[in-house]
């Protein structure tokens, strides 16, 4: 009888020697029909939270790591909004000494644009070029065009990306859901559309100017697309992530509980149109978790007082799979490119011989409280979806493996 590895589909993965050492792990996975599992190369998310230093009660180092194992991750980029904030190569070292003691996985940090993310002093990037992936202020906008200016020109002088939160302070007015029908209706404060979009579009204007690398965290209108649409037209050296979430929902799913409270905010049916557009157009380069994790009372309070965030990370393939492979909407080898190679391409990040092995015929219905993330909170809750990892491979190490 043929061994499962030679059975199984390898969707945008090359080199089959590191699959093979492990075909009596994958034989023992097997089933009498294989037909609908696949071997992928690992994924790769350039914004998580995985909390530490500062915040272990909400996540750790090694909770996040071993949740992106289990969803075939191989590879994250950890946002700085940290305590210490990582802007001083002292401080980024506190993080690299925790990843490299409890990481099961690839993590790449980012270094603060500014001290402390206040926006208000540059941070040490050349004290920190050297061991960040990139730099960001994730959480919060560079409110000043001269202070993104500057970054830009310095992360370019040191080969480095400028990565944006986009969000312009004085347009928030203490909004905390999009700006659209559900808040009318519900008496909820908005958050506009335009406070992500025209950040956008300085920053667009900065990178023509400076000739930095950038890419744009989390986009979530239709003006922001078409923004980059025409930015990358002109030839802007720029790329950006939209989230599962943003893909999947929009405002009409909103209820009144703090998972479903993110920022940026689910916006209104066009908004997530305009994204799976650009996502099969090519306008949005890869898809991105922004995991998020919160401790239950803080995600407890509603919409209004709940934090934001959400926790996706475990379910990412499966929902975008469920959502936009299945119906035809995009390729499974689209999705493959925009969750591993898309990134790891933009990012500079090897994906050597890291893979995972999904069955894509399982259905199972998300139950938060089986995540390995200390995190639960995620608006997929009671969603049926199809997609099971059964093993993770980094390092030539199993990091995850479906329980018996």
């Amino acid at each position: 009888m043929m061994s499962a590895q030679m059975k199984l589909k390898m969707v945008g993965f090359c080199d089959g020697g590191i699959v093979s050492s492990f075909a009596p792990l994958l034989d023992r996975l097997s089933v009498d029909d294989v037909s609908e599992y696949a071997v992928f190369p690992g994924f790769c998310d350039v914004h998580v939270h995985f909390r530490e230093p500062g915040f272990s009660y909400k996540e750790t180092i090694e909770t996040g790591s071993k949740a992106s194992a289990r969803g075939g991750y191989t590879a994250v980029c950890t946002m700085p909004n940290l305590n210490p904030v990582p802007d001083s190569a002292q401080n980024l070292g506190l993080q690299l000494k925790m990843i490299e003691e409890q990481a099961v996985i690839h993590v790449y940090p980012y270094g603060a644009i500014t001290v402390g993310e206040k926006g208000e002093e540059m941070a040490d990037l050349e004290g920190m070029a050297p061991h960040c992936i990139a730099f960001s202020d994730d959480g919060k906008g560079v409110q000043s065009d001269d202070m993104m200016r500057q970054a830009m020109l310095r992360a370019k002088a040191l080969g480095k990306m400028i990565v944006a939160h986009c969000e312009v302070n004085s347009l928030l007015k203490g909004g905390y859901i999009h700006d659209g029908k559900y808040a009318q209706e519900h008496g909820h404060k908005g958050i506009c559309s335009a406070s992500e979009y025209e950040q956008i579009a300085r920053d667009l204007r900065l990178v023509e100017e400076t000739g930095c690398a950038y890419h744009v965290c989390h986009i979530s209108t239709k003006e922001s697309v078409e923004l980059i649409r025409q930015a990358k037209a002109r030839g802007v050296n720029v790329t950006c992530e939209t989230g599962p979430h943003y893909l999947t929902m929009d405002d009409s799913d909103l209820q009144e509980d703090g998972r479903f409270k993110m920022n940026p905010p689910l916006r209104d049916k066009a908004d997530r149109e305009a994204l799976v557009a650009g996502i099969a157009d090519g306008t949005i380069d890869m898809i991105a978790t922004d995991h998020a994790p919160h401790s239950a009372e803080e995600k407890s309070k509603g919409l209004a007082g709940s934090a934001f965030g959400v926790v996706g990370i475990e379910t990412a393939f499966p929902v975008l799979y469920t959502h936009l492979v299945k119906p035809g909407i995009i390729t499974l080898e689209k999705l493959i490119d925009l969750l591993s190679n898309n990134p790891r391409k933009r990012f500079g990040l090897p994906a050597g011989g890291d893979f995972t092995v999904w069955n894509l015929s399982k259905e199972f219905t998300v139950d938060p409280e089986a995540f390995l993330s200390k995190g639960k909170a995620t608006p997929f809750t009671g969603w049926k979806l199809n997609g099971e990892c059964l093993l993770t491979v980094c390092d030539g190490k199993a990091v995850y493996k479906m329980e018996d």
